[in-house]
């Protein structure tokens, strides 16, 4: 199946100034914004409350959430605990949840949250009920960042080892280029940002760069096979042989993440919308970045031959 022409011939390095440019416009964007706006971290970075409570009768989500909001706890998240009767309650505390001293009170938190509860199911029970300090949240970020780097670079040696080093560099820059500009929008529209998105972030760094693999994959493939072919005539063949494969594959992981957000429910609303967002991001940088870059680090047919130990030149080049 085949949406453009499989030998078509546009030419997308002769827009590689223009697309360049905007990608670097679009990352110092999403770097003011994420510094200045900053991301919208949810409860589970910058701590909360935690309350489990169980239903005699099987009770739905959307009921207890609007229990709750009509309780004055309109931003609590709940989530059914395997069943329809258990259920967690996150949420920040309100000045009722606080003690004189402005602490989190548990005694407090129960009785706030049992009275909207039982004025609309005299059923729900309070299980159990806790607190999770910032200074966790703040662990959380740190780890989530740590992971999202040594993902990245890890992809970069894989491709270091797999193609060559000017391909671990494109993809490297292009996958810091994705991640930051979906960064941006999230900063940028203040979507809450939980560990489901922390987990869609790295997933968009997986399908980001899976999507580039194809790409450099092709790119090796004919300039092994084209004798006299330039570096630009290649990359400029290889994307457009690989542009249906590329549409194709990001539209429908693009319809399945909307499905996600349309059925899923809210709990998951944030890992759809980071994916859907990310895809985009990533489609793009894979047919008018990564490939600029590569022509901009002067890859070349030589770069992907084998190497000749009794070939002096060849041994010499970087």
């Amino acid at each position: 199946m085949e949406i453009f022409n499989h030998n078509a011939n546009v030419n997308f390095l002769g827009m590689r100034r223009l697309s360049i440019g905007i990608a670097v416009l679009l990352v110092l964007a999403s770097l003011a914004l994420i510094f200045t706006r900053g991301l919208n971290y949810g409860l589970d970075f910058t701590g909360g409350v935690l309350v489990e409570v169980q239903y005699q009768q099987p009770a739905d989500v959307g009921q207890v959430r609007e229990a709750l909001a009509q309780g004055g706890m309109e931003t609590a998240v709940v989530q059914s605990l395997g069943g329809t009767r258990d259920m967690s309650i996150r949420m920040q505390p309100t000045p009722a949840m606080r003690d004189v001293d402005g602490k989190v009170d548990l005694d407090r938190v129960a009785a706030v949250i049992g009275k909207a509860l039982q004025a609309s199911r005299p059923d729900a029970v309070l299980k159990s009920r806790s607190s999770v300090s910032s200074q966790v949240g703040a662990e959380l970020r740190s780890d989530g960042s740590i992971a999202a780097v040594f993902v990245i670079l890890g992809i970069g040696i894989y491709l270091w080892v797999r193609f060559e080093r000017r391909f671990a560099i494109a993809a490297i820059v292009t996958e810091v280029h994705d991640v930051l500009v979906t960064l941006g929008v999230i900063a940028l529209v203040q979507r809450e940002f939980d560990l489901t998105v922390l987990a869609s972030v790295l997933a968009v760094i997986g399908y980001s760069i899976n999507d580039k693999v194809v790409v450099f994959d092709r790119i090796r493939e004919l300039f092994r096979l084209a004798r006299k072919a330039e570096p630009e005539e290649v990359l400029n063949r290889s994307i457009n042989n690989t542009l249906s494969r590329t549409i194709i594959t990001s539209l429908f992981t693009g319809i399945t993440m909307l499905a996600l957000y349309l059925i899923g429910g809210p709990v998951v609303h944030g890992f759809a919308i980071t994916m859907l967002i990310g895809i985009v991001v990533g489609t793009l940088s894979s047919i008018f970045v990564a490939s600029p870059i590569l022509l901009w680090l002067g890859v070349s047919k030589q770069d992907l031959m084998p190497r000749s130990k009794e070939d002096p030149e060849l041994a010499r080049r970087p």
